[in-house]
């Protein structure tokens, strides 16, 4: 779920999503034989782009994500172009090695390594970030800065300068941007508002105290162990001065394994950052 603000973005910049996009979550979708369900029973009820993402509303991302009925969707173009578009499926190029790429599904990669049809379903999974996508701490960390910063991808790094003691000379590392506009400003200020939501009524409030933004997130990737518990933030929630993704493997739930970690991590920085 921690990737529903890029796919809201998206959404909101190719004009699928609008402020006044509503689907009522009534638990989940019906198509055919399968249900694709909300994780609250019952369902969240009326609800727009606000509220999908401070309460992690699956039924909007699946409506909008995928399409459904009447109303369309983003489709695997459209996820796959959000996703890139906030640095998921590739390195960042941070200066240590060992940097993962994550993974995007397509159709041809279904079937040439699964034997398999792409299926209305896998878009549904994917647009709520499940299914076969995977996504790196630093590339989650990234897209909450680039949304917080309102809509540049920089490139992660290290080293802040390197100094040559032959000659005492030193040679600043400047920021580089790797995308100057991953959604537009109107899109990404609609997602900074559902992620102060979420801390503010939504799943993100253990963080209440705080004037932080957030998301919540659970990764399902084994049948017979929990799930990876994730959050993504920034702090302050305006003006902000860090960005942060927190994983627990095995955690659970995000809003009870990893929120409180981030909570821990903005009070430290309330102390010794101010």
């Amino acid at each position: 779920s921690i990737i529903k603000p890029a796919v809201a973005a998206h959404g909101l910049d190719i004009g699928i999503i609008t402020t006044a996009s509503i689907v009522n979550s009534s638990g989940g979708i019906q198509v055919a034989e399968w249900f694709f369900g909300d994780w609250k029973v019952g369902g969240h009820g009326i609800t727009d782009v606000i509220k999908a993402l401070s309460e992690s509303v699956n039924t909007f991302f699946y409506v909008y994500g995928g399409g459904y009925k009447e109303t369309r969707g983003m489709g695997l173009k459209g996820l796959t172009n959000a996703f890139k578009s906030f640095g998921v499926g590739s390195k960042l190029g941070l200066d240590l090695p060992g940097e993962n790429a994550g993974f995007i599904p397509d159709e041809e990669w279904k079937q040439k390594v699964k034997g398999e049809s792409w299926y209305i379903g896998d878009t549904y999974n994917l647009s709520i970030g499940q299914g076969d996508l995977l996504i790196t701490p630093l590339q989650a960390a990234e897209m909450a800065a680039t949304i917080a910063n309102g809509g540049i991808l920089y490139k992660p790094h290290i080293v802040k300068a390197v100094k040559d003691t032959s000659t005492g000379l030193t040679q600043n590392i400047d920021p580089q941007i790797i995308n100057p506009a991953a959604a537009n400003l109107k899109s990404i200020s609609i997602v900074q508002k559902g992620m102060r939501s979420c801390v503010e009524v939504g799943s993100c409030r253990s963080l209440l105290l705080y004037f932080a933004a957030g998301k919540t997130g659970t990764a399902e990737w084994s049948s017979t162990k929990p799930n990876h518990a994730w959050f993504i933030g920034y702090f302050p929630a305006v003006s902000p001065k860090i960005a942060f993704s927190v994983m627990v493997e095995e955690g659970g739930e995000g809003s009870s394994a990893a929120a409180p970690i981030a909570k821990r991590l903005i009070e430290w920085y309330s102390i010794n950052r101010p």
